[in-house]
């Protein structure tokens, strides 16, 4: 029997090919949503999981958790730097390390911030060291520059017309190992190096007399200050930069009413119940905004699950038209193989045969198209997963489930009760009859 079916598949090969690419798009479609989807969770809850509180202006907090945990590029309002100071010396809090961003070089992210930040969520290195002065740089894995290579910040992206920094440059001191997260992309320098380079935080250098003389100017220091941290292109060309000292010994004990405003904090509290209270307290104030990356994930997971349904229902769709066409068609071709068929019996074979022959043959089909539809949407999901981790820095993991072995059975059996109707015609069609024919 199997012979048969083989054999008749590959005299009929032109139209079985099309029948099995017909269905194979079909089940791609729904598997591959499947898949990228799940992978899209996984990714980003592993990006996010080594930051536990983010603290920022209020506002959005999808955009704060975008900007500051996935590096997406996004202008943030800014808080007071009294509050990294609140939050180093709280004893709820194991440590806190602030970020700012806006710069860029040749496309990967400049982000500002500690040593600390480094330390607690690094890997390790990979080559090099940690940056000790305010010219060193320390890049992700995924930064294509070498131990010692020069980098030149701009403001922005070049391609979208930022300019550089004139006279700013930074010297790669280490490269980290891969973490699977955005900051794979990323490249670190301290924090204080951000605000020299857009002219802020030089008064804590300054003495307290220096101070006081010049507070007849200090409103206009905090709206340039403020200015600077939106990265406002006019009043960097109007005011200037005042550039880094590379050599200058980093300083990450800050003094309170010296640090400038921050875009946003990145905490780890000591407990889950010290979370929570830091969460309220710098929720309710009116002046920050606390939030968990879990809870903004799962906000984000609740859309792509609507997303989800959508696109599964049109592949659901997909795959009822392309069952009905290929029942069309199996019914019309055992409509033209009756003389081939009433032939077989009329040389003694049984019906349960022939059923067996023409059930066979289409299960074959469906099933072919089933396992080649789970290849695609697995493929196709794996490349977009590559170019999404190229363009975003954090990889998807794309994986079956147990739930798609469920999805691969279910399917097997709807080809094995498609395969019925035709079978069932075959097994009914009288021999005499179909030679007469």
């Amino acid at each position: 029997m199997i012979r048969f079916v083989l054999a008749d598949l590959k005299r009929l090969w032109a139209g079985s090919v099309v029948i099995v690419l017909l269905i194979a798009l079909a089940v791609a479609l729904g598997v591959g949503v499947s898949l990228q989807e799940r992978a899209l969770r996984l990714g980003s809850a592993r990006a996010a999981d080594k930051f536990d509180l983010v603290i920022g202006a209020p506002g959005s907090e999808t955009q704060l958790i975008l900007s500051s945990v996935f590096l997406q590029p996004s202008a943030l309002p800014l808080i007071s730097g009294d509050n990294l100071i609140d939050l180093s010396e709280d004893p709820r809090v194991d440590w806190a390390a602030p970020v700012g961003f806006g710069d860029f070089h040749a496309g990967y992210p400049i982000v500002g911030t500690t040593t600390t930040l480094i330390d607690r969520t690094g890997s390790g290195f990979a080559a090099g060291h940690i940056f000790d002065v305010e010219g060193e740089a320390v890049i992700g894995s995924a930064v294509d520059l070498a131990i010692g290579e020069t980098i030149t910040p701009t403001h922005g992206r070049l391609s979208e017309g930022g300019h550089a920094h004139g006279g700013v440059t930074y010297t790669v001191a280490g490269k980290l190992n891969p973490t699977g997260t955005p900051w794979d992309r990323a490249i670190l320098v301290p924090i204080q190096a951000v605000w020299h380079v857009h002219g802020l935080g030089h008064e804590e250098d300054e003495d307290h007399d220096h101070e006081e003389e010049e507070a007849g100017h200090d409103d206009h220091d905090h709206d340039h200050a403020e200015e600077a941290g939106h990265h406002d292109d006019e009043d960097e060309h109007e005011h200037g930069h005042e550039g880094i000292d590379p050599d200058a010994p980093l300083d990450e004990h800050w003094h309170r009413g010296a640090v400038p405003g921050l875009p946003a904090i990145l905490v780890k509290p000591k407990t889950i119940a010290d979370a929570y209270k830091l969460r309220q307290e710098y929720r309710g104030n009116g002046q920050t905004l606390a939030v968990f990356p879990g809870e903004v994930l799962t906000s984000l997971y609740a859309t792509l699950g609507d997303m989800k349904k959508v696109l599964a229902v049109i592949a659901a769709g997909a795959q009822l038209l392309v069952a009905a066409a290929l029942l069309l068609v199996t019914v019309i071709h055992v409509g033209q193989r009756r003389r081939q068929i009433g032939a077989l019996r009329a040389f003694g074979a049984p019906g349960g045969a022939v059923f067996g022959i023409v059930w066979l043959e289409l299960f074959v089909l469906v099933a072919g198209g089933v396992l080649l539809g789970f290849a695609l949407g697995y493929a196709a999901a794996q490349v977009l997963s590559g170019i999404f981790a190229a363009e975003r820095g954090f990889g998807l993991p794309v994986a079956f489930a147990a739930e798609d072995g469920v999805l691969l059975l279910v399917l097997l059996a709807v080809a094995a009760v498609l395969a019925l109707l035709p079978a069932v015609l075959a097994y009914r069609q009288a021999p005499a009859e179909a030679l007469r024919g």
